[in-house]
């Protein structure tokens, strides 16, 4: 860190924060590339992070203007006297002020991202004035409104599939950065969960490497040495089993501490000495690496996402972070809202365990989460055998011929997946065949054969920058068309006519929305009745089916149905399907609503949540503006207000569903817990019926209030969520009706040229889509 950022953290009265910003090596030049993402992670204390915005807004604002005024008074040139001042933060330019306007705007993309700049600065700026006036009711509504339009829209796209099915390989192709995730064909490479997102802010290379907390790593270690010595009792007894188990958590142990765990405690294992590279993590803080490629970024976080250990090419890495690791965030390209399911592609429509993946978390994703898009990857197109032979031509030929078969037979099985298709549409499903290598090479197909740049432009598609800039410029016009408007308040007698007629459309349109969410209250009801008797009659099959598994042998379910009752009924494998005894359980009462949930809380399609009941609602304010037009700009800001609380209501239920959805089964999981411990006690000879028998006593006892129950819990979830948005609906306009037409505040800021500017950019956007 220079003295420029020192000097400024003082100059505002955030000194307190100069470490945090010395540890995360900001300079001048990274000072001003700082975006509101950055700053959010910087500094955790809200307050001080208020302040900061305001100041470093307030400060780029000051930067323009000067930058402006120095482009049109001194003309860049090759000699001394002509050239612009030097400044660590800007790179020298030899363009005309014009040739650099001409060369913004011939992409649409640089064009938001400057018209989203000026416009944050303007807000800003009058953020700042209002800070600097008397706290009055209008004054706090208009200082949150200007806060809350930072939003930043982050989507996931998750990649599934085997080992070995290319996951890293086709990540590194999407984002063209051939080296970057590690990737072999000799062992799993990857150990940590690793996202991928955009860097909006700078050309670097990150990594944010985020830590489990000391104290579950604690906890974990003391579970790891119970593994391992009770794996090597077994193997001293010949009753190896093949325990997956013992070897985890003895490579476990073995990549962060080497030999050193067998000869220590785990009181020693915890000292400071051990983190001494990773100081972040006894502190629980995350750790930023940065570089200038992918290349030096890929060979340092290395040791945080894979098990190395085993590879001779690793010899050099004495330490492995892996086990200490929660998720590592890599920003480079636009993070969507999807899922992958990755597989090669001659064994695409034969691959058990590809579909078992999209079974076994398809109601995670849909009813129970916020997918709209399932791609089925076939991954090594052009893995063809003597495809060197042909000529260029042919062997083009052969490929797409194969991604042809390959398609069309994915195709055909995953038009029999009905009960995924409970939660999803047919749109939701496509099929890719893609191959990294020719991606790279192009040695037989052209990069659009790949279908690389399909997968490419669908992230693209779906990561929509565009709508993102138009919601906050469309933001900021409404909160700056009700500052000027109050500026310009009559008196007349007009205000409390048009707020009559907003409260009376309030009132109404309230009203339809709560006639429209009883009638699916009470659909829900009915659903869920009918699942609690089908779980009552069924609930004791369905456990004998989970309990006597047939072409198990005795001893290695022992062991399975052993680690499920001590994890609270669920037993999740390296390979094949979990055991989830509280999923079965609850699966009639999720079977009896999954129709009536996804029709009421879709993920896809525009409808919106409660059969589109939330977009409908509308307080008329276009047709009002005809008749009031001396509040015109009062309307302007409702209008804006009444479309970014739908849209707000509409990502909070998107949230809140997945909870409720999976209600069901947690309220099942919470009844369980007992007899699992009870269970869990068992040992030495008969463990396995006895516990077989205590699951099954405590089923037949418990049935009929634990599935009851679980009915009561999701019906009362659901009556909150809906009084919550009702009550958001009602008080948040009938607020902004009082504020915008009814206070009165004479310390109002002028905005009219504020307004005049993001008029105009407004009108751009909306035009350019």
């Amino acid at each position: 860190m220079d003295d420029f950022v020192c000097d400024k953290l003082k100059e505002w009265g955030l000194a307190e924060l100069i470490d945090i910003f010395r540890g995360n090596r900001i300079d001048s030049e990274s000072f001003y590339m700082l975006g509101d993402g950055d700053i959010n992670e910087l500094i955790p204390i809200i307050g001080q992070r208020l302040k900061f915005k305001n100041r470093f807004n307030l400060l780029k604002a000051q930067q323009k203007e000067e930058d402006a005024h120095e482009m049109t008074e001194v003309l860049p040139s090759t000699s001394d006297t002509g050239k612009r001042r030097s400044d660590p933060r800007c790179k020298s330019s030899k363009e005309t002020p014009v040739v650099k306007r001409q060369r913004e705007t011939n992409s649409s993309a640089e064009t938001e991202a400057r018209i989203l700049n000026d416009v944050k600065n303007k807000m800003g700026k009058i953020l700042a004035i209002l800070n600097n006036q008397k706290n009055t009711n209008l004054n706090t509504f208009l200082k949150t409104k200007i806060r809350n339009l930072e939003t930043e829209k982050k989507e996931l796209v998750g990649v599934f599939g085997k080992t070995g099915a290319g996951k890293t390989s086709l990540i590194n192709a999407v984002i063209e950065e051939k080296g970057l995730l590690p990737s072999g064909s000799i062992e799993a490479c990857t150990s940590v969960m690793i996202k991928v997102e955009a860097n909006r802010h700078n050309e670097i290379y990150e990594a944010v490497v985020e830590f489990i907390s000391p104290e579950e790593w604690e906890d974990e270690m003391g579970s790891l040495f119970r593994t391992i010595e009770k794996g090597d009792q077994e193997m001293d007894n010949n009753d190896d089993d093949d325990n997956d188990d013992y070897h985890e958590a003895f490579d476990k142990l073995s990549a962060l501490y080497d030999e050193e765990w067998k000869e220590r405690s785990c009181e020693q294992l915890m000292e400071s000495k051990c983190f001494k590279d990773i100081p972040e993590f006894l502190h629980s803080k995350q750790k930023t690496l940065a570089f200038k490629s992918a290349k030096n970024l890929s060979a340092d976080i290395v040791k945080y996402t894979r098990n190395g250990t085993k590879d001779n090419k690793y010899k050099a890495v004495k330490r492995w972070y892996w086990p200490l690791v929660k998720c590592v965030t890599i920003k480079i390209v636009g993070d969507c809202s999807a899922v992958w399911v990755v597989t090669e592609i001659n064994r695409a429509a034969s691959e058990r365990e590809s579909w078992e993946i999209l079974k076994s978390v398809s109601s995670l994703l849909g009813n129970g989460g916020e997918c709209r898009h399932i791609h089925f990857i076939c991954t090594k197109s052009d893995d063809i055998e003597n495809i060197d032979d042909h000529s260029k031509a042919d062997a083009q030929a052969l490929i797409i011929e194969r991604n042809m078969e390959a398609k069309k037979s994915v195709t055909t099985e995953l038009n029999k997946l009905t009960k995924i298709k409970k939660h999803f549409s047919d749109e939701c499903f496509k099929v890719f065949t893609v191959s990294s290598r020719e991606f790279f090479t192009k040695r037989h197909l052209s990069p659009e054969n790949t279908e690389i740049p399909r997968l490419q432009e669908f992230l693209k598609n779906l990561h929509d920058c565009h709508s993102e800039t138009l919601k906050y410029v469309s933001g900021a016009h409404g909160i700056l068309s009700l500052i000027h408007g109050a500026s310009l308040r009559n008196e007349d007698g007009s205000n409390s006519k048009v707020c009559e007629a907003l409260e009376e459309n309030l009132h109404r349109q309230t009203k339809s929305v709560r006639n429209e969410m009883q009638k699916i209250l009470t659909a829900f009801e009915e659903r869920l009745q009918e699942g609690v008797e089908k779980s009552k009659s069924s609930c004791e099959n369905i456990l004998k089916t989970a309990l006597y598994p047939k072409r198990k042998s005795g001893r290695g379910f022992h062991r399975q149905l052993k680690k499920a009752v001590e994890n609270g009924g669920i037993c999740k494998y390296k390979k094949g399907k979990e055991m989830n005894l509280n999923m079965e359980l609850s699966s009639p009462l999720t079977l009896s609503i999954d129709d009536e949930f996804r029709k009421t809380f879709p993920n896809e399609g525009q409808c919106g949540p409660f059969n589109g009941v939330i977009n409908m609602f509308s307080l008329g304010t276009e047709g009002l503006k005809q008749t009031y037009k001396d509040v015109e700009l009062q309307l302007v800001f409702l209008k804006s207000e009444e479309d970014h609380l739908k849209t707000d209501l509409k990502k909070s239920i998107r949230k809140q569903k997945k909870n409720i959805y999976r209600s069901l089964t947690k309220t099942v999981e919470e009844t369980m817990q007992d007899c699992y411990k009870k269970a869990a006690v068992f040992t030495g000879e008969g463990t396995l019926q006895n516990m077989r028998e205590t699951i099954e006593k405590h089923v037949h006892g418990s049935k009929n209030n634990m599935f009851e129950s679980a009915k009561d819990v999701m019906n009362k979830q659901l009556d909150n969520l809906m009084k919550e948005v009702l009550n958001r609906l009602e008080n948040t306009m009938k607020e902004s009706i009082e504020l915008s037409l009814k206070a009165d505040d004479h310390s109002i800021p002028d905005v009219s040229a504020e307004l005049k500017m993001v008029q105009e950019l407004y009108n751009e956007l909306r035009e350019s889509s």
